[in-house]
């Protein structure tokens, strides 16, 4: 497989990463040429158990025909198949549309005790940090596709994959919204691939580099807090804003927004014992003179 669009991926890098796999994945194959790639490479390996799992927006009038393409490959590599089907409409959101298919994917993950694995590659990281930057992102907004979710093919380039579906006789589906100009990240691929292959060398050391400072950065917050469920009021009073801000955040899971977190702290330091507080997300925070505890609501 070529990797001289993405100098940095060592050959062979995704025959290394599954050699040590062991457990179960939930792979996620849309039908396009990416997962499709994905579940082949998958497919050659004895480990590990795999569970194809394909999520049909019904945005596409077509999108039927992507379920029943996907249900033959996973007959034909002789893996279990989970569909679901939910009539979203052409005008959903690609925030919608994400959000209903990592719901579907952790419920099947929920139900085989696996874990979920996509093909994101290079080139999506790049496209969601043009996106995360358009919309004006914090500087997590650069530390992107870092998650519990197995990526394996980041280090690889979407011509790495291209060559690859050809190399092997690969058939897959084309989606046709790939082409719409309503959404935002086909608007800015027409953008990123142009870029020459330093800046994307630049761009994918940048994303490893704020990967590496976000852990740092929860892992100490962690050491600070601890794990809970309640926490002291006194040690959120005293710090700064934007350490508190940064603490709350792990506090509550990442549940809440920058200004829903603004507001929960300050009834951190301002709401009387006894009260309870509905942060939003389904976070409720409850209140003694002394701390206070944290409730996730599903």
């Amino acid at each position: 497989m070529s990797n001289k669009r993405y100098p940095l991926a060592a050959p062979g890098i995704f025959k290394t990463y599954t050699k040590s796999m062991s457990e179960r994945y939930v792979v996620a194959v849309s039908g396009g040429v990416d997962s499709v790639v994905l579940l082949h490479m998958l497919a050659q390996k004895s480990e590990p158990e795999l569970v194809v799992a394909h999520f049909d927006h019904g945005i596409r009038d077509d999108s039927a025909q992507d379920a029943e393409f996907v249900g033959s490959l996973a007959k034909k590599y002789g893996l279990r198949f989970e569909t679901r089907r939910e009539e979203l409409g052409k005008q959903a959101s690609e925030e919608l549309a994400r959000d209903r298919r990592y719901k579907f994917l952790r419920s099947v993950a929920q139900k085989y005790g696996s874990k979920i694995m996509t093909a994101h590659h290079g080139d999506d990281v790049i496209e969601t940090v043009g996106i995360n930057l358009t919309r004006g992102t914090g500087w997590r907004g650069l530390a992107v596709l870092d998650s519990d979710i197995v990526r394996p093919l980041l280090d690889l380039g979407k011509q790495d994959i291209l060559n690859y579906a050809k190399k092997h006789q690969l058939q897959w589906r084309e989606d046709s919204t790939n082409a719409s100009e309503n959404y935002l990240r086909n608007r800015l691929r027409r953008k990123t691939v142009k870029l020459d292959d330093n800046s994307r060398r630049q761009l994918l050391s940048l994303r490893q580099q704020q990967v590496k400072s976000k852990r740092n950065i929860e892992a100490e917050v962690c050491e600070l807090v601890g794990l809970g469920p309640t926490y002291s009021r006194y040690f959120f009073s005293q710090i700064g804003d934007l350490t508190g801000l940064e603490c709350l955040r792990f506090v509550v899971q990442a549940k809440l927004t920058r200004p829903q977190l603004r507001a929960a702290l300050l009834a951190i330091k301002t709401f009387r014992p006894s009260k309870i507080y509905q942060a939003g997300g389904g976070v409720e925070l409850s209140f003694t003179s002394r701390n206070f505890s944290v409730k996730l609501i599903k």
